[in-house]
């Protein structure tokens, strides 16, 4: 087995190892194109030949394997029942103070602790829109009677 043979097929055994260690699509791009470097290496005994097939099969495999398998084998992100109480409205269940720091929200059918962005007080049964999620804690707006959704 020639030489350049040799470094194509230890090229090709550590980047599969390589790939194996690490799980994340890194170097298989590499290891294909190094296995079609030793395979062209049995035909074809010059060295930039070799080099050349391993770059335009390395490119080629990266522009178009990576694309699919990354629709694959990335999760779908899927929203979360709190992702989905933001821009929510609710009812104050127990009143709201920060300064006190009590304060619950019913929203979904859901109660949540909840603050006010500011220091509002707000009573129990008033409306409250959702702005952010803060660990476990709504952070809350009131909803003037006029605005509120039927």
């Amino acid at each position: 087995m020639p030489i350049p043979s040799i470094l194509w097929l230890v090229a090709l055994i550590a980047l599969v190892v390589l790939e194996a260690a690490t799980v994340g699509l890194v170097s298989l791009w590499f290891a294909l194109g190094s296995l079609a470097a030793l395979i062209t290496s049995f035909f074809i005994h010059n060295i930039w030949v070799q080099f050349g097939v391993f770059l335009v099969v390395s490119l080629v495999s990266l522009l178009v394997i990576r694309p699919l398998a990354r629709r694959y084998v990335t999760p779908k992100q899927v929203a979360t029942n709190a992702d989905r109480a933001v821009g929510a409205e609710g009812v104050v269940t127990q009143a709201i103070d920060n300064l006190k720091a009590t304060g619950q929200v019913s929203v979904k059918g859901a109660v949540w602790t909840a603050r006010t962005e500011d220091e509002t007080v707000v009573p129990v049964g008033a409306t409250v829109k959702v702005l952010r999620i803060e660990g476990v804690k709504l952070i809350v707006v009131p909803v003037p009677a006029a605005a509120r959704q039927n």
